[in-house]
């Protein structure tokens, strides 16, 4: 049967979940295929991989801030309505909770954040966003089944 090895290229099922519950789960859907290596995954989840058979099922505890790093208060920034107009639609309102997708600056990939704030004293219509990963700071249990391993 194949191992998990650096670099190997997997279908698996996978959950991700922190305190509040599930952040990602493939259980009840497709499988994700990955390439172990490739940022896919954060490398201490990717770590957990290491060893696991194909047909194997193992649940992992994480400690806060091992799989994703701690929360970076440096990572919450504030966004202009002119530049959230340039980007999208003007006529867009944002709530608190929502994920909000950027480009790039290359125009080759996007990045996303989740709204805290909207507006404040000196500009009612921007929005602060939270760029760190949502399980940031937290413990998260990682669950994996692995179907194929190459």
């Amino acid at each position: 049967m194949a191992t998990v090895q650096p670099g190997s290229f997997l279908t698996l099922h996978y959950r991700l979940a922190g305190p509040a519950g599930d952040i990602i789960n493939t259980f009840a859907d497709k499988p994700a295929t990955l390439t172990l290596g490739s940022g896919e995954l954060s490398p201490a989840v990717e770590e957990r991989l290491l060893g696991l058979e194909e047909g194997q099922r193992a649940t992992f505890e994480l400690a806060a801030g091992e799989a994703f790093g701690q929360h970076n208060p440096d990572m919450q920034q504030w966004v202009a309505r002119k530049l959230l107009n340039d980007l999208g639609d003007p006529d867009e309102r944002y709530a608190v909770g929502e994920v909000v997708e950027f480009a790039t600056p290359d125009g080759m990939a996007t990045y996303a954040g989740v709204v805290v704030q909207v507006g404040n004293a000196d500009s009612p219509d921007a929005i602060l966003v939270d760029f760190n990963h949502p399980l940031a700071g937290q413990p998260v249990t990682f669950e994996a089944y692995v179907i194929g391993a190459l």
